[in-house]
């Protein structure tokens, strides 16, 4: 993982482009859970959105980092 992206010469840091990517991902999750019904389940649905989003987050930061998944 790098420390820092390049769109059109406008630099940003990676951490930033990951938690984009894992907002993404984090709402297909959220909403395909809310079909299901999931949340019927859940006992604080702000607090378990919470840990998915920080889940999907740290899963991405370690699959692109040095070493990982995908290096």
């Amino acid at each position: 993982m790098t420390g820092e992206a390049t769109f059109y010469g406008v630099y940003v840091p990676w951490l930033l482009v990951l938690a984009v990517l894992a907002w993404g991902v984090f709402w297909g999750a959220r909403r395909l859970l809310g079909s299901l019904g999931f949340y019927r389940w859940v006992w604080h649905s702000a607090l378990f959105d919470t840990a998915l989003y920080v889940l999907i987050l740290f899963s991405l930061t370690r699959l692109t980092a040095p070493g990982g998944l995908l290096s």
